[in-house]
């Protein structure tokens, strides 16, 4: 694939494993400040690098987050998690006195661990293109490893409350804004007039609208990823890198030419006719917002 292996991406493992360190679980309880004594019982244990505790709060994290992929969470109870996991129902609120917390750790984690990653990997080249396709590939990897993790993010991303939901809208924001500065770098290093914050009135691309495409390629892999059908994580990273920068570096093809929002919804709506002419039509259904239950 152009621009992959000259690139200097560096070959990964489709297969992801989630490492949990007790020390980043026991400052990440800190953070959210849970006063709970099961919580302040569970941390004091947390001790060593691999402890009991630190095993048997990775197992509920994975059996936590096949019940939410399969039942959603306002189907799943802590009573399935405890008969999928073979742990009483006293064990799992040793660790979460509630769904929303088991929930939002899972997220938490997941986010946390894609976006600690990226950073590590970005560091490998300073090409604007090639940490574009490292950003791509990291996404990939991770959603075809983790499958059920990223439905979980998909669908459970507004039922958290108490704060859960503020903090991780600001995991989101940065992440996003990672891709921006990504993207904004490339558009600076190869000149791209028509892409920017502001291009999409003026007939270009918005950063916006650009980072939010990539995004949607990516986000619904779940959906339709088939191991035994489709390439591997690599490939199709690849794949989507190219789809995604052939579409900003557009304006360099020789045929290309910014089209005008304004002019392209009067001819739609008129079919090419003067206004006055057009038929009356029926508003149209809202657009469908892309969430399935």
């Amino acid at each position: 694939m152009p621009g992959w292996e000259s690139g200097g991406l560096p070959n990964r493992p489709g297969e992801i494993k989630i490492r949990t360190n007790v020390r980043k679980i026991a400052f990440f309880f800190s953070l959210i400040r849970m006063s709970s004594s099961s919580t302040t019982r569970a941390l004091e244990h947390a001790s060593s690098a691999d402890t009991r505790f630190d095993r048997r709060l990775s197992e509920i994290l994975d059996y936590g987050t096949e019940i939410f992929a399969e039942k959603g969470y306002e189907g799943a109870s802590m009573r399935d998690l405890s008969r999928l996991s073979g742990i009483s129902l006293a064990g799992l609120y040793y660790y979460f006195e509630s769904k929303e917390k088991l929930l939002y750790f899972i997220q938490q984690h997941t986010f946390n661990t894609i976006i600690e990653r990226l950073r590590e990997r970005l560091q490998e080249s300073h090409d604007p293109e090639t940490r574009i396709r490292i950003f791509v590939h990291n996404h990939i990897s991770y959603s075809v490893a983790k499958q059920k993790a990223m439905k979980v993010l998909a669908h459970e991303d507004d039922v958290l409350t108490n704060g859960f939901g503020t903090e991780l809208a600001a995991i989101k924001r940065e992440y996003y804004r990672i891709c921006v500065g990504l993207v904004e770098d490339l558009v600076k290093a190869e000149g791209l007039k028509f892409v920017g914050r502001n291009a999409g009135p003026t007939g270009g691309i918005s950063t916006r609208t650009a980072v939010l495409g990539l995004f949607g390629m990516m986000n619904w892999l779940y959906t339709w990823y088939k191991p035994r059908v489709d390439p591997d994580a690599e490939t199709i990273a690849g794949e989507m890198s190219d789809i995604f920068l052939r579409g900003v570096r557009a304006e360099k093809a020789g045929d290309w030419k910014p089209r005008r929002a304004a002019n392209l919804g009067r001819k739609a709506e008129t079919h090419g006719r003067p206004k006055s002419k057009a038929a009356k039509r029926k508003p149209a259904p809202p657009l469908a917002t892309g969430r399935t239950r």
